[in-house]
């Protein structure tokens, strides 16, 4: 391939294309942790956001809530004058508020995660196509290796076949 081709090729990648190329020609590593740049990149309020979340959907947030919700219903129903009396008006009231506050909340961190994936797939075609080019310029190698083998395997035959030749003039003289 000639070097116009070449440039040409380079100069239609992308950028992150590109920048694999040079790390494969400078011979670096792309690999890092994508989570720990992204997770340096977030602000307080988002990290408020996944751990609100990651708390809302533990076994610990159930059993707390289920715990609460038993003990708020069993002191209604036993004590004489309950604050929130059988149709728990006021505890409907704080369940809609819980979820009407948990559930942008979680739609965040979601977000949030949608935005991790895309930068985990984005590094992991970074790494796949830089062991492309890698497994690429190994099969290269290894055809140049094998050429320059069948190479020395015909020269050697050659030089055989001659020494045979040489061999079988030796004898015809030596019989005649």
């Amino acid at each position: 391939m000639d070097s116009k081709k070449l440039i040409a090729q380079i100069e239609s990648l992308d950028d992150r294309e590109r920048a694999v190329v040079a790390a494969l020609l400078s011979q670096n590593t792309i690999a890092r942790d994508v989570h720990q740049e992204y997770a340096g990149q977030l602000t307080f309020g988002e990290r408020v956001a996944d751990q609100v979340a990651t708390f809302g959907g533990s076994w610990k947030f159930l059993g707390l809530f289920l715990g609460s919700m038993g003990l708020w219903i069993g002191m209604n129903l036993l004590e004489a004058s309950p604050f929130d009396p059988y149709p728990f008006i006021l505890l409907n009231l704080v369940l809609s508020c819980v979820a009407a506050m948990q559930a942008p909340v979680i739609m965040m961190s979601q977000n949030r995660q949608s935005s991790r994936d895309r930068l985990d797939a984005r590094h992991d075609y970074e790494i796949n196509l830089k062991a492309e080019m890698e497994v690429m310029g190994l099969h290269a190698k290894v055809d140049e290796l094998r050429d320059r083998q069948w190479a020395e395997l015909v020269m050697l035959q050659e030089r055989q076949l001659t020494l045979l030749a040489n061999i079988e003039a030796k004898l015809r003289t030596e019989r005649s």
